[in-house]
């Protein structure tokens, strides 16, 4: 009978979490802040130990730090802009709107993705929506850190991670590592130099652990290629090589360290394995840059 009790109470817990959950995102949808709160409130009250109550704080605050703001600039921005014409029909300038974020809204959010973080530490759909609101504020170190962090928690728990709903996380050490790789990619999206050492230690946690990961030797050596160091960059791309000898990225970025390192032969050795790899696109560039190292 008293086991009987315990399942029926997990049962009706279960249905009120739902039932929260599902009220909580009707007032999103509904834009009604106030009414969010007052339900964050009581939600607390009844059942802080449900980790959804954490994602739909962190939520609350990060839309709230999420703002719009309009502003004129000499360069018509990357979405819609308005064209501002002077006296003459001239272009002046441009009316374009850009996202910002609000710091200490930002801060509260990151705070109780972080109090759900430690309380369900395998859950990587919150350590994901904390990287990924870190990344949007342009919080790079912070970035940088908690990709790091997570890379060195997956290898803690053999990769047992859990997604929304609890549920386990299928191909998660597959899943966990691109994602990690796209991470880097945005760093490298910002074009901001100072940031390379930032990849560069995202990418060597990832080897830590896998030190066979192609992607990860290849930001590695692109980073060197950056820094430029082609010699350095070697290295790590050439054992990308003898892993994955087709990899037609890591053929590009070794023809191109040794374009760099004034080593015509092997760069024209390896834009012929491009060539031959590559697909129509790949095989134009490398032909163009053997032609141009022949010459």
């Amino acid at each position: 009978m008293k086991q009987l009790f315990s399942l029926l109470l997990f049962c009706i817990v279960s249905n009120l979490t739902a039932q929260t959950l599902d009220e909580y995102n009707t007032l999103a949808q509904q834009k009604d802040s106030v009414g969010q709160l007052a339900l964050l409130k009581k939600w607390e009250k009844n059942n802080s130990n449900d980790p959804d109550y954490y994602i739909a704080l962190f939520n609350y605050h990060a839309a709230k730090a999420k703002k719009e703001v309009l502003s004129i600039e000499s360069q018509p921005g990357e979405d819609e802009s308005f064209a501002l014409k002077d006296s003459t029909d001239a272009t002046a300038g441009y009316m374009t709107s850009r996202i910002i974020y609000d710091g200490p809204e930002v801060d509260k959010a990151v705070a109780a993705i972080g109090r759900g973080i430690a309380k369900f530490p395998n859950r990587l759909d919150m350590r994901f929506g904390k990287i990924y609101l870190l990344g949007e504020d342009g919080n790079y170190e912070a970035f940088t850190n908690e990709v790091i962090a997570t890379v060195d928690y997956s290898n803690k728990i053999k990769n047992k991670w859990l997604w929304s709903g609890g549920k386990p996380q299928e191909d998660a050490v597959d899943f966990m590592l691109s994602t990690v790789q796209k991470y880097v990619y945005q760093l490298y999206e910002t074009g901001n130099d100072n940031l390379l050492p930032n990849m560069q230690r995202i990418s060597q946690s990832v080897l830590k652990y896998y030190p066979n990961h192609v992607e990860s030797l290849s930001s590695v050596g692109v980073v060197y290629m950056l820094q430029n160091q082609p010699a350095k960059a070697l290295v790590p791309l050439l054992k990308a090589h003898k892993v994955q000898p087709t990899d037609t990225i890591v053929l590009g970025n070794i023809a191109h360290a040794y374009k760099l390192n004034n080593d015509k032969p092997n760069a024209i050795k390896y834009y012929e394995l491009l060539k031959k790899h590559g697909n129509a696109d790949e095989q134009a560039n490398a032909e163009s840059q053997i032609q141009k190292l022949k010459s």
